[in-house]
């Protein structure tokens, strides 16, 4: 049934492809232009960015990410297919570099993104992929609809939402999204560790290993999984909240491993685990750990990066935002599941101006799940049975809290 799809889809490109794609959803209309190539008709991936809401990743040079209203798609140039939720699915065309931009079959937004996605529909007649907030109530809940208040127009990035928006309530009747966050990774490995010798760990590996364990146990228990990344890749602190935002998301929760003082007194006895909300450090130890985890930004060429202090203006306006509050109950429900597998020392709920917390407009939390210069604790962080518990233990905190999430925000007549 799939490659008959496909190959209407070819069929549908070999007369005269239209010179645009017009995208309407709801009264906004946009488009996405055409072009013509010798593998035929193509649209670049960065016009799709803006009328879909969609985020680009790089996961390698020829190795691509796609984010559309939740729905993620691994792409690579040479390769005629696409992988979604782990299935293949063929493409009429491979993807492919002009002047270095990334480029797109036309049956990418005509065929696969309606099949794959929810809530589009491609009208050949007119040339139009049309996007609905809604569905009805036959179809599956669409992790990307039936939301309120209703998202954020698509052609401007959610985190431009005044931060002191009331947060999105999940919904009692469909599928809640939770952001899954592995910290560091490519280039930037994070900490190192053990202290005083032992088989060398790098938290960029340890946290994408714990993040897949989690998304597993989550979309097993019902939950849409949304990954800033899924393999060794760089990924800019700033960009990691957007692609939350994107997802238009529930939750945050960016995994991370800790590193010892080296200056404390037996920096190699140091164990146990702690879990972060964003706001004002308040001892010195909480902001000793945030510029640990900050040091990503050295990794980071930002272009027209934005002038001032985010991380300041945030802080100062979240003081009054019901996002504060409710990312320090889910970091509480978080170290609280934790405290009933993990072996180290309960370090309590802390808090301190994560930047990869700053952009992520929806209940966050930063969790960091043990001490890599810790020989014994390097040793669970790093085998399975360890990741494996503190996935689970993550996990069930997420359902409880957004269980509990819910219920207070009906209580109090939310929607």
């Amino acid at each position: 049934m799939i490659a008959l799809l496909a190959a209407f889809a070819l069929l549908q490109q070999v007369g005269d492809p239209p010179a645009a794609l017009t995208v309407r959803e709801g009264d906004k209309v946009g488009s996405i232009p055409v072009v013509v190539t010798r593998l035929g008709a193509m649209v670049r991936a960065q016009d799709l960015l803006a009328p879909l809401g969609a985020v680009l990743l790089r996961d390698a040079p020829e190795r691509f990410r796609l984010v559309i209203g939740g729905t993620e798609m691994e792409l690579a140039t040479g390769m005629a297919f696409a992988k979604v939720r782990g299935a293949t699915e063929p493409l009429t065309a491979a993807p492919t570099l002009l002047n270095g931009a990334l480029y797109l079959p036309l049956s990418f937004l005509t065929d696969l993104l309606p099949r794959v996605g929810t809530g589009f529909l491609y009208d050949a007649r007119l040339s139009e992929l049309r996007r609905f907030a809604t569905v009805t109530a036959t179809r599956r809940p669409d992790p990307d609809s039936d939301r309120a208040p209703p998202p954020a127009p698509r052609d401007k990035p959610r985190s431009a939402a005044p931060p002191s928006a009331s947060p999105r309530t999940p919904r009692r009747d469909r599928t809640p999204v939770v952001v899954v966050d592995a910290g560091h990774g490519g280039r930037d490995r994070g900490m190192h560790g053990p202290i005083g010798g032992g088989p060398r760990v790098y938290e960029a590996d340890i946290t994408l290993a714990v993040a897949k364990r989690l998304r597993d146990e989550l979309t097993r228990r019902g939950v849409q999984v949304v990954m800033t990344r899924s393999s060794d890749t760089l990924i800019a602190l700033s960009d990691r909240g957007r692609i939350a935002n994107r997802a238009q998301g529930d939750l945050f929760v960016s995994v991370h491993v800790n590193a010892a003082n080296p200056r404390w007194k037996n920096p190699g006895g140091a164990r146990g685990f702690e879990t972060y909300f964003l706001s004002e450090a308040k001892t010195d130890d909480e902001r000793r750990v945030a510029e640990l985890e900050n040091e990503a930004v050295k990794y980071e060429v930002e272009e027209g990066a934005a002038g001032g202090d985010p991380l300041s203006f945030i802080l100062n306006d979240m003081k009054q935002n019901e996002y504060l509050r409710e990312s320090s109950a889910f970091a509480s429900t978080v170290q609280q599941s934790l405290r009933s597998v993990h072996p180290g020392t309960d370090r309590g709920v802390k808090q301190a101006g994560f930047v990869v917390l700053v952009g992520a407009f929806m209940p966050s939390v930063l969790v960091e799940i043990g001490f890599g210069t810790n020989a014994r604790e390097a040793a669970y962080l790093s085998g399975d049975a360890g990741q494996q518990s503190l996935a689970r233990a993550i996990s069930d905190a997420t359902l409880a809290y957004l269980q509990r999430y819910v219920g207070r925000r009906s209580n109090a007549g939310g929607q």
